[in-house]
C-alpha cells in the first residue's frame, strides 16, 4: 500500500502525482484521501487502517503540512513504523520549507527543484525498487502559466512558476499587432534576450506574432518574470497567448492562471 500524506491546500500539486502513480500501481494500492475515503466512513478509522498496511509512506512537505497537526499525526506514526523496518518513509518537498529536523538526516525527493515529472518517476522508483530514471505518463498539470490585469491599451502578464523551478525561461508573447504598434518592457529583470518575431506558425494552423522575452536566472514562485506591454499609436493591444521553450526545437502553449 502507497500512503500518500499531505495537506489539503497542497491539491494543487499533490493530486496529479496521486492520479500518476494510480495510472501505475493501481487506485487500490495507492491511499489517496479523495478516492480512499467515502461519505459515510470513519475518517480516523480508515486513515488508521491504511497508515497499518502501508508499505510506503510519502510525506509531502511543505509550509502547508508542517503546520497541520493531522498530517504530524500520520508521518510522526509512519516514522515509528519504519524505525521498526515495516514500511519506508519518504518526503517529497513542495516548497522552500526546511525539513522537520528528525528528518533531516533522511534522503529526500525535491519535487521543488526537479520538477513534476522527475519525481513522480523517483517515486515509482522507489516503490518498484529500481534506480533507473523511468518517465511517466504525462497529465495535464502545468507548473508553469500566466496572470494578465490591464485593458486594451495597456496590459501586465506575470509569467509564474506555481510550484517548482523552472530553469529555462524563454517565453514569446504572442499578439496579432504589427512590431510598431507596441512597446514592451521587462522591468526589473537585467540583462534580458528580447527580439520581435512574425509569422509564427503554431500546431493548430494560426498564425501570430510574436516577442520574444529571455531571462538569464530560474523563474521559481517567488520570483516571477513581469512583461508590460503599451499599445502605441492610437492602435490596441491585441494579446493571444504565451509560448514557453521547452527544448531548442519545441514551444508550447503555456495556460492563463485565474487570480
Amino acid at each position: 500500500m502507497i500512503f500518500i500524506s499531505h495537506n489539503h491546500k497542497d491539491k494543487p500539486i499533490v493530486e496529479p502525482v496521486a492520479l500518476q502513480l494510480r495510472e501505475i500501481f493501481g487506485q487500490d494500492r495507492v491511499f489517496y484521501d479523495s478516492w480512499s475515503i467515502q461519505p459515510g466512513d470513519g475518517i480516523i478509522e480508515k486513515m488508521s487502517e491504511a497508515l497499518g498496511e502501508a508499505e510506503y509512506f510519502f510525506f509531502f512537505v511543505s509550509q502547508n503540512s508542517i503546520s497541520s497537526k493531522m498530517v504530524s499525526l500520520e508521518w510522526q506514526n509512519a516514522l515509528l513504523k519504519a524505525s521498526h523496518g515495516n514500511c519506508k518513509l519518504v518526503p517529497v518537498r513542495l516548497d522552500s520549507v526546511a525539513m522537520p529536523p528528525i528528518l533531516s538526516q533522511t534522503l529526500y525527493i525535491d519535487l521543488y527543484s526537479v520538477g513534476l515529472d522527475a519525481a513522480v518517476a523517483q517515486m515509482a522508483n522507489v516503490v518498484q525498487g529500481l534506480n533507473g530514471f523511468q518517465r511517466a505518463n504525462q497529465q495535464p498539470y502545468s507548473n508553469l502559466g500566466f496572470t494578465v490585469s490591464g485593458d486594451e491599451n495597456e496590459l501586465n502578464i506575470n509569467i509564474v512558476a506555481q510550484h517548482y523551478l523552472e530553469p529555462i525561461t524563454s517565453f514569446v508573447i504572442l499578439v496579432t499587432n504589427e512590431e510598431s504598434e507596441l512597446v514592451f518592457k521587462t522591468p526589473n529583470e537585467d540583462p534580458t534576450k528580447t527580439g520581435f518575431n512574425k509569422n509564427i506558425k503554431l500546431n493548430d494552423g494560426n498564425t501570430y506574432n510574436g516577442q520574444l522575452v529571455a531571462v538569464f536566472r530560474g523563474l521559481t514562485p517567488q520570483m516571477p518574470i513581469h512583461v508590460n506591454i503599451k499599445a502605441v499609436g492610437g492602435s490596441t493591444i491585441k494579446f493571444c497567448g504565451v509560448l514557453h521553450q521547452k527544448t531548442p526545437q519545441n514551444w508550447a502553449m503555456i495556460p492563463q492562471f485565474v487570480g
